[in-house]
């Protein structure tokens, strides 16, 4: 019965989260995790509200490493963690973390789009040509293979 209680109020944070509603939603997080303490995922999401409801980094982070070292294999405890990083500032960490996730997922698409939404982009050969543009693409590619052959990707 605690454990359908606590996936209950878990599902209620997500809910709240995709609302933009942290701090409700972080209310939620310490009600299930009151209930099912060893669960890496209720720990990570906690930490993740705790990040944009509380700003308290140091804790959020805490609650997210804690719940990687619980289950090292799990792509979106990664992408947590990341997540908590970001919101706090810090950038290189969040991508040091994305690609430690890679280690154990290397194909997940969640860290896949989390290491692309904090990649820098260089801009298109030809500027005024979409991105998309099948001359940008494959410029781009060249551009980036020429980069890589002399050490400056």
């Amino acid at each position: 019965m605690l454990k359908t209680e606590a996936f209950q109020e878990f599902r209620q944070a997500l809910a709240r989260m995709r609302d933009h509603d942290a701090q409700t939603a972080l209310t939620h997080m310490h009600r299930a995790v009151a209930l099912e303490t060893h669960n890496p995922f209720y720990l990570s999401y906690l930490g993740v509200a705790q990040a944009h409801a509380e700003r308290k980094w140091a804790e959020a982070e805490q609650l997210c490493e804690t719940a990687v070292r619980m289950k090292p294999d799990e792509p979106q405890l990664y992408v947590n963690l990341a997540e908590v990083y970001v919101t706090a500032g810090r950038r290189d960490d969040a991508l040091g973390t994305l690609n430690r996730g890679l280690l154990y997922a290397p194909r997940d698409r969640r860290i896949q789009a989390a290491l692309n939404k904090l990649s820098l982009r260089r801009p298109p050969i030809l500027r005024f040509l979409p991105r998309r543009h099948f001359l940008n693409r494959n410029l781009g590619k060249l551009r980036h293979r020429t980069l890589e052959l002399f050490g400056k990707a």
